[in-house]
Order: C-alpha cells, then structure tokens, then sequence
C-alpha cells in the first residue's frame, strides 16, 4: 500500500504582527511568501535575524499575535487559515518552537498520552502506549524520569529541544515545522535531536520544514530544498549547495541584494 502525499501550499502569504504598544500600528513581517512542502521532502529555511522566518512558523501554527492580510495556507486542498490551533495540530501540522513553554502542574506523561489521544482520535491502549513512550524517550536519551516532572519545567535548552522531539515521534504529523531547534544545543544533543528528525521522516514520511540561521545541523538532517528568507519573503532557492555557499559566505549577497530592491521600489 502506497503512503498516502500530504502537501503543504503557501502562496503570496503577508503577515503583520501586534506590537507590545496597543497604540502603535502592527508592523508587516511577511511580504509575499510562496512555498510547498510535501511528504518525504526536508525544506531548509535559512536566513538573518529578524528576516521573517519564526512568523512564517506561527502563521501556519496559527498563534494570535500574528494576522495574515492575505494570501493562503492549504494542507491537502484544506484551508489551513480557517482552522482553529487545535484543528491544525488534528490535520497534521506539529510546531517544534524555537522557546517551549513551561507548563507548570501539568506532567509529561499526561501531556503527551492527552496530546496523542487528540491527534489520534481515540486514547491509545495504555499498556501499548508505556511501551512506545519508553522506547521514545530511549532512542533520544531521555531519563523516563522526565515523564512525571511538569512539560519543560526547570528544562534545560538541550532537554526542552529532546521534548519537542518525542512529540514529534509519537505525535506522527503529517508536516513538521521545526523553528530553530538547533538553537542552545551542544554537539551531542544536536546529534541526537537529528537523528530523532531523521527517525520521524523515514518511519513517518514526513515533510519537514527546517528553520534555521546555521548550517551545522545540515550536517545531519539533508535537506534537499534550500531556501533564503531576507525581507520578508524568499529570495532564492536552491539545492543542497546553497547552503555549502551561505556557510562560505554568508547572507551580504542576499541582504544587499534585496536592500537594492526596496530602495528602488
């Protein structure tokens, strides 16, 4: 039986976001995005601070601070920007964020069970359900004592970053959005945290959509799509050796490049 294609399409997508100053105007962050993401494909999004990348993250997760003004999101012809944040998750669309929120009082274990119920649909069978978890968090290092602590309380970067990761192996979503998962990670968590990326992809057939402001987690999740996001938007794509130049020398090309452009708009 042949694994069913999921398709992520994003096209012209502009979005603006509140500022702290209810008095002041939002400000436009995303300017015109296209991009599709499909099952089994691994997109690289690479690009300075501030160029837009974490908004295109929340805007397909659906976090309220951020408005699109126009412009779509589908996932398999399903409009995206009419669901509500819990409907996404149910469709498919997992966020692995950049700062995991603490959730004090609520406990791993009854986290994820809550979570995998909703996205499955039914509660697993618990006896099932222990064992998966185990053999989850043993694949990414994760003491099993962590299953009764509170959701990413007292977590360090490393552990939080591992958490978001079990999720996404039990969670089984059919688009991956990782917004700078890298971040804060010494080598070997890196490396683990790849490989449970990597795990999820070859089990799951997963789209991954990798947000990132550094090539060394390249080195471990290949993306075959290379995009760099300056502005607003992407301004070119490439394979795999877009990256190999970004890393040789970084985005000034980019940057004065689209620089150029705004000044002669």
């Amino acid at each position: 039986m042949s694994t069913p294609q999921n398709v992520l399409e994003i096209k012209d997508l502009h979005v603006r976001v509140a500022q702290t100053d209810a008095n002041a105007e939002p400000i436009d962050i995303l300017k015109g995005v296209d991009l599709t993401v499909r099952s089994g494909e691994t997109h690289a999004i690479m690009g300075p601070n501030g160029s837009g990348k974490s908004t295109l993250s929340y805007a397909i997760a659906g976090h309220p601070k951020y408005e699109v003004t126009s412009g779509s999101i589908t996932l398999n012809g399903e409009d995206v920007l009419a669901m509500t944040v819990d409907e996404r998750a149910r469709a498919g669309l997992f966020l692995a964020m950049q700062y995991p929120v603490e959730v004090p009082g609520v406990s791993m274990s009854n986290f994820l069970r809550t979570a995998a119920t909703a996205a499955r649909g039914e509660a697993p069978k618990l006896r099932h359900w222990v064992k998966e978890v185990k053999g989850a968090m043993s694949e990414l290092d994760i003491d099993p004592a962590f299953g009764e602590r509170s959701v990413n309380e007292g977590f360090s970067g490393g552990e939080k970053k591992r958490h978001e990761i079990l999720q996404l192996g039990l969670l089984k979503p059919r688009i991956a959005i990782l917004d700078e998962t890298d971040s804060g990670l010494d080598v070997d968590a890196l490396r683990v945290v790849s490989e449970g990326v990597n795990r999820y992809q070859e089990r799951e057939h997963g789209g991954v959509l990798l947000i990132t402001h550094y090539t060394r987690i390249l080195r471990y999740i290949k993306p075959q799509f290379v995009h760099v996001f300056v502005g607003g938007r992407i301004v070119e794509s490439g394979g795999p050796e877009l990256a190999d130049e970004l890393e040789t020398n970084g985005y000034e090309r980019f940057t004065h490049a689209a620089a150029a452009d705004t000044q002669g708009a």
